[in-house]
């Protein structure tokens, strides 16, 4: 009874945690399928060519502007470096499409806090300058020549048919029109779902985690192993154990938001809640792909500059937003068993839920079903099933885009 028991408040608090971020999540993925119906991939390779300051800031915007699962942006950027883009451009648009998009604020804002948010987006600038920099310094000619060999062999990784997907919406009108059109609802209704079956595994395993963490381990397990006795030594240890606490739980994406809240809970520094957030790019599945990608050494090379990049932002959002008056004062996330009440979540709920509806019934309608089986397939499968109006590169290369998409 005592296990039953045990595993019933997990699922409880996991329950809850599901309940409080649904119409948030739903929202978040309307707004990634707006976005990627109108950008168009093809032009993106040819932005990127280069480790210029402004090309790193085209970088970031474009990353902003695409998929939110770790998995499917690492094949990504694999894909834009293959296909010419400088591989400090591709790294840059990596950690943008992971770590700056609209959907990972507003879970941060709801289970965390708006303080949180604003870190996210202070952070996040500040680690692309920083792995820039650190690119620059250690980054030789012959270890891109190694992680051109590398990658010019195609090795499958995980969502390289997401990744492949290019939903954007084809004709010479204006941009509202073609989002308007039936054509955009499709690539809307294609991009949701597909964002959602990339990352359900993700969020779902979060939310498992957190809710065991919050259920089972004992608040003075985690105050022991962030030191919140010291307040000095906790501000310092926080965002150094924060990364290894993200590599360990396998957990990335929007994912490892709702063990965020649970470590914030137990009393993690601002800081390390700020680089454990950002340090889904080195989990060790993540870890295994650069390496199947780039090589060994470039893996190592990446690994540890992400790492010292992460460690770095989260002393430094900390210090900021210390002085500043921002950090908040308590640890109170949204982390517990609460009862379902009729308020504004449940109203927002009620009426993203019936939005997700319509897109999932315009997605089976539109052949997704059949894409979606496709894409299981690989790139190659997915490059090659056309929705109505919108499209997917003619020619994929290893999970690669097409220049005239």
């Amino acid at each position: 009874m005592r296990v039953v028991h045990a595993l019933g408040h997990a699922l409880g608090v996991a329950g809850s945690m599901t309940w409080e971020i649904l119409w948030a999540l739903v929202l978040g993925f309307v707004l990634a399928g707006v976005t990627q119906a109108l950008v168009r991939r093809g032009t993106i390779v040819r932005l990127l060519g280069d480790d210029r300051p402004r090309t790193l800031a085209v970088a970031t915007g474009l990353g902003v502007a695409s998929s939110s699962c770790s998995y499917a942006a690492v094949a990504l950027a694999r894909t834009l470096f293959r296909k010419g883009a400088s591989f400090t451009a591709a790294m840059v648009f990596e950690i943008a499409s992971t770590n700056l998009v609209v959907e990972l604020g507003i879970i941060l804002a709801l289970l965390l806090g708006w303080q949180f948010t604003l870190a996210e987006f202070v952070g996040g600038p500040l680690i692309i300058v920083l792995v820039a920099v650190g690119f620059r310094l250690v980054l030789r000619a012959r270890l891109l020549e190694e992680a051109h060999r590398h990658a010019a062999r195609g090795i499958p990784g995980i969502m390289e048919g997401h990744a492949a997907m290019d939903m954007s919406v084809a004709g010479g009108e204006t941009v509202w029109r073609r989002l308007f059109s039936a054509s955009g609802l499709t690539a809307v209704s294609h991009v949701f779902v597909m964002e959602w079956a990339a990352v359900l595994r993700d969020v779902a395993i979060g939310l498992l985690l957190a809710g065991a963490a919050a259920a089972w381990v004992p608040i003075g397990f985690w105050h022991h192993l962030f030191l919140t006795g010291h307040p000095l030594l906790a501000a310092a240890w926080g965002p150094i154990i924060g990364p290894a606490v993200s590599v360990l739980s396998f957990v990335c994406s929007i994912g490892n938001v709702p063990l965020a809240a649970a470590l914030w809970n137990g009393g993690i520094s601002f800081g390390g809640v700020v680089s454990f957030l950002f340090a889904d790019l080195i989990i060790i599945p993540i870890a295994v792909i650069y390496r199947k990608y780039y090589g060994t050494r470039v893996m190592l090379l990446v690994v540890v500059t992400f790492y010292v990049a992460m460690v770095a932002a989260g002393y430094v959002v900390a210090a900021m937003f210390g002085t500043a008056g921002l950090v908040p004062a308590g640890h109170h996330a949204q982390v517990g068993q609460m009862p379902v009440r009729w308020d504004y979540t449940t109203g927002l709920n009620i009426v993203f839920l019936v939005v997700a509806a319509v897109l999932v019934v315009r997605f089976v309608r539109t052949g997704g079903v059949a894409m979606m089986k496709e894409m299981d397939g690989g790139p190659d499968a997915a490059a090659h099933h056309h929705p109505h109006g919108a499209h997917l590169p003619e020619s994929v290369d290893g999970g690669g885009l097409s220049s005239g998409s």
